[in-house]
């Protein structure tokens, strides 16, 4: 077992005909919490999807290794199995499904090991006492009739139960109010409680950061890493922009 989870060199993305992905170069180790940040339209969200094996994108070049292992020609479902999460920015609703035991079924899938409902119920009740959610939401059916924030809230409930190697959260601070943006950053806090388990922050809002130790910052630019550095590097795209990166 290396210290490095994800490994991404020379990443080259297209969607449809379109290349989104020029020139992509980010290494994260175990424990690490990485943060991406860039101008909209950068490829941020796309990385995040390619990184997790989004049918809608096609890798035209580059490498990506998880765990030492070629991520290229895995399916999506065997990169979750691996232990890779990814926070969508607009969860989906889905019908007919609770959040319990959607969890749940994930969870099973994930580790081939059957997980009884009783135990599963009590701690899913404390991860939700942790997040400030009413246990009533793990009854809900998932996402449906749900807020934005209370979405996003359902994404790191996921995240705190799968318990993942690296957790990919792309912009799940967007849209949100500032008591949810505290709650949210509470749930991040807690799942780095795991010193093994890594972060890819994807956001545009340093808040969301500030309880956190933050290893290296990486900004995109129309499709190409431009810069890495360490979190002094977010303090200049506050006072500078983005634009100062793309003119370096």
């Amino acid at each position: 077992m290396t210290d490095q989870i994800l490994n991404i060199k020379n990443l080259k993305a297209n969607a449809g005909d379109k290349e989104i992905l020029h020139d992509v170069n980010i290494e994260i180790n175990r424990g690490e919490v990485h943060v991406i940040m860039g101008p909209n339209g950068a490829g941020k969200s796309t990385l995040a999807g390619v990184i997790m094996g989004n049918p809608a994108f096609e890798v035209t070049g580059g490498d990506m290794e998880f765990d030492g292992e070629k991520l290229n020609e895995l399916s999506v479902s065997d990169r979750a199995k691996k232990g890779i999460f990814l926070s969508f920015q607009n969860p989906y609703e889905v019908p007919g499904i609770t959040l319990e035991n959607f969890i749940r079924s994930a969870l099973e899938n994930r580790t081939g090991q059957k997980v009884k409902a009783w135990d599963f119920h009590k701690e899913i009740k404390k991860v939700l006492n942790t997040l400030q959610m009413d246990e009533s939401y793990a009854g809900r059916d998932l996402n449906v009739a749900f807020s934005g924030g209370e979405k996003k809230k359902a994404e790191i409930l996921q995240m705190l139960m799968l318990k993942p190697s690296l957790a990919i959260l792309d912009e799940t601070d967007s849209g949100l109010d500032v008591d949810a943006v505290k709650t949210v950053s509470k749930g991040i806090e807690e799942f780095k409680k795991d010193k093994s388990a890594s972060l890819l922050i994807i956001t545009h809002n340093a808040a969301i950061l500030d309880a956190l130790d933050v290893d290296k910052v990486h900004i995109l630019a129309d499709g190409e890493t431009v810069a890495t550095g360490d979190k002094k590097l977010i303090d200049k795209v506050e006072t500078d922009g983005f634009a100062a990166f793309k003119e370096a």
